[in-house]
Parts: C-alpha cells; structure tokens; sequence
C-alpha cells in the first residue's frame, strides 16, 4: 500500500511513541479505508473518520482505559491531530487469522463481550452506542444507488442503467434491501442511548487481539451506552444466513451466557437477537452493494447471498 501524506504523519506518530525509540521496527499501513491504521515496532496509531466527535473520542479513550482486562488501553489518554483527522495511540496486539475461524477464540470472545456487558454505562459521560448508526449510514448510502445521487458514473460503460441513472445491477439489489430495511419494526434504529448497558457497537472477530497473553477488545469508534444484543448481532446473522457454522455459533453462544451475559435469555436467544440480526444482514448487503457499486464490479457470491436473505426477511416480515 503506497503511502500517502496522512500515512506518513501517522507513521511519525507511530516512530515517536514507540517504545525503544523512533527507529523501532518496520512501519506497516494496516488498514487505509474510512479509518487509517499504521504501526510501527510496538505501536499502533489510528486516523479515525473523519467528522469524529472529539469529546465523545475521548470518553471512550477513557472507558477503555478505566477496563483493564476487557478494553485494549491506549498508551495514554490523548486524543492527537493529523491535519483534520483525530488520532489516537495503542499498543499493538496480534489480531485474529481472518482466514482460520474455526480457529478462532470464539469463547474467549464471548466472554469479553459477557464481561463488556456487566460494565453500567452510567458515570462514563458516553454517547449512544454506535450501531444502530451504522445501519441507517449503510441505508442512506445505499439509497444514492437509487436516486443517483451517490456521486459514480455507470460502472461498465455499457448504458445499462435505470431511469435515475443507476446501473441495475446495483439497483435492483438495492431495492431488495430498501425492502427489507422497511420491514424493521418501528424505531429499530434509534440512537439514543438504550437499556444503559456498555456496549461495543461493532464487533466482529477482528475486533479482538491477544496483548500481553491474554484477548483484549479493540476499536472504541462505537462504544458507547445501548443494547447489548446489538453486539451479539453479527454472528448471529452470520449463523441465520449459513455462513457461521452451528457449532460455532453454539460455542459462540453458550460461552456468552456461561459467562453471565445479560444480552439475550437462556431459553429463547432469539426473543432478543432476531430484530438485530435481521437489522445487521440489511447493513451487511447495503455496504456490500455499495462497495461492488463503488468499485465496478459484480456482487459476489458472499454479497449476493447477503442479498438473497434480505429477501428472506422481507418475505419472512410479509404478513400472513
């Protein structure tokens, strides 16, 4: 990944705070998309999106390091500048093999979230939760798709477009996750703060490491105060569409409620998981159409099938 000038500014942050000096170790760029992750030696700095709210970035700063056990700390509280972006420091940690789930801590996970759950969010001056956002950014992007306004020319020159322009082989799975996004319940995605519980906001198997010898969670952007369920949403809705296996999903599962997890009940899981889920999958295919849309190309079959069961809920949510 060629650098690029705030690459360059994060990977002298990165030099200057790591530890043993600034000539410590090879500098890496992790990840350049919304967010922009360099380390270098024993440091990680991040660039997080731009329009972060510096005073709810520094709550979480906070929260994270007031958690040892549950919360990668930063190495300080400090929320830096890199020309218009904010920047924050942390140690580095070893992240998950994405290609190796079944590999993956999955219990060690669960009880993290069990124990990131206990935590009252009262007293942490946080802001709501984040996912309940990210579902209506991901909708809201997907409706340029389908009024014209998202900013790309047609992908493949070929004209095939709708009458506002946009290529139907993004429109028309577009208009399938409009659908399904339509049949959430009422108020699904209110932001505001919910039961009061921590709450992670996105959490996913990359949002784990191991530092120190033991799995810490990462990635404060979402933290805040808000459902707990929401946090359990992702595999569940890995699991629903077949692509998180059931034995995985029952270790997943059964590691969170021994922990003592408050999100969902022993007996029906799903009284709690199924509108999140549900909400999670349309958020998964909205970014997924607006990512292929973005860069030209086809759905693949991940993000087809991700299409597919938006239909599905439709369907499901289709009164009898």
């Amino acid at each position: 990944m060629s650098a690029t000038p705030l690459t360059e500014r994060l990977a002298l942050i990165a030099r200057a705070s790591a530890r043993g000096g600034a000539g410590a170790g090879d500098t890496r760029v992790l990840k350049d998309t919304g967010v922009t992750v360099v380390r270098a030696g024993d440091v990680v700095v991040k660039a997080h999106p731009p329009g972060t709210d510096e005073a709810a970035l520094t709550a979480r700063l906070h929260a994270a390091g007031a958690l040892p056990g549950v919360l990668l700390p930063p190495l300080d509280g400090r929320v830096r500048r890199a020309g218009d972006r904010l920047v924050t420091v942390w140690p580095a940690g070893e992240p998950v093999d994405p290609a190796d789930p079944d590999a993956a801590p999955w219990e060690a996970a669960a009880e993290l979230l069990a124990r990131l759950h206990a935590v009252p969010a009262e007293g942490l001056a946080l802001p709501p939760a984040g996912g309940p956002a990210r579902l209506l950014e991901a909708v809201a992007r997907l409706d340029g798709l389908l009024d014209g306004t998202d900013g790309t020319e047609g992908a493949d020159g070929t004209g095939r477009t709708d009458g506002a322009g946009t290529d139907r082989r993004y429109a028309v799975p577009a208009g399938v996750i409009r659908e399904a996004y339509l049949s959430l319940p009422s108020g699904v995605a209110d932001t505001r703060p919910g039961a009061g519980m921590l709450t992670h906001g996105d959490w996913h198997l990359g949002q784990i490491v191991r530092y120190q010898g033991e799995w810490l969670l990462i990635d404060v952007d979402d933290l805040g105060a808000g459902t707990p369920a929401w946090d359990l949403a992702r595999p569940a809705a890995w699991f629903a569409t077949g692509f998180l296996s059931p034995d995985l999903w029952r270790r997943f599962l059964s590691a969170y409620l021994g922990a003592g997890g408050s999100a969902v009940p022993h007996g029906d899981p799903w009284r709690e998981l199924d509108v999140p889920a549900r909400a999670l999958t349309i958020q998964l295919a909205a970014t997924a159409v607006a990512s292929a849309r973005g860069e030209g190309r086809p759905l693949d079959d991940v993000e087809q099938d991700l299409v597919t069961s938006c239909g599905r809920i439709t369907r499901a949510a289709a009164p009898k």
